[in-house]
């Protein structure tokens, strides 16, 4: 199976992945896929010898730019991980239930327009939260709306600040966001 990971970031669950799946003979992580020419993902990439492309925001939202890149390295499921635009219709349509993203809060909660990385962290401080965590979840056309397929907790202690938050939630990050992209893998 030929995984695409789209990232807009550094990619240290980018990288995460790519060394899960490494030695793996069902699993080839066949692209990394950024917006962005300065994502640091694209080193990290580069680094395992794992090919990559960047995509604009306008190229993206073309299914003429898009697709084709899809077909040449015959990728069969997305993995978004620190991946900043929303997925268009028609990948949503060429991908049905074969996108899955990473959410650093306990979706519902803190989920949306405008909440990713510090933002989450500072909302969760704001709020008096004792716990948070990160939510695996199929990708919509919704912003993180999409079904939930597993979440993981962390408790959170009043003198937590923002960025003792997003290092627990990135600790979750790093053990279970592979390990479900496998379970979900394995179930197809």
């Amino acid at each position: 199976m030929n995984i695409a990971i789209f990232v807009s970031g550094s990619g240290t669950n980018c990288e995460n992945i790519i060394r899960y799946f490494q030695n793996s003979d069902k699993v080839n992580i066949a692209l990394v896929l950024s917006n962005r020419a300065d994502a640091y993902a694209l080193e990290r990439a580069k680094n395992l010898n794992v090919p990559s492309v960047v995509v604009p925001k306008a190229d993206f939202m073309s299914e003429q730019v898009l697709i084709p890149i899809m077909k040449e390295y015959h990728i069969d499921f997305i993995v978004l991980a620190g991946f900043l635009l929303m997925i268009p219709d028609f990948l949503l349509k060429a991908y049905p239930r074969s996108i899955v993203n990473i959410h650093p809060s306990l979706l519902p909660k803190y989920g949306g327009k405008g909440m990713w990385g510090h933002h989450v962290h500072e909302a969760v401080k704001a709020a008096g939260e004792t716990e948070s965590g990160i939510t695996i979840h199929w990708v919509s056309e919704v912003c993180d709306g999409g079904e939930i397929i597993a979440q993981h907790r962390t408790p959170l202690s009043p003198t937590d600040t923002p960025d003792d938050i997003a290092t627990k939630v990135h600790v979750l990050e790093m053990e279970y966001f592979p390990k479900e992209i496998e379970k979900v893998l394995t179930q197809r």
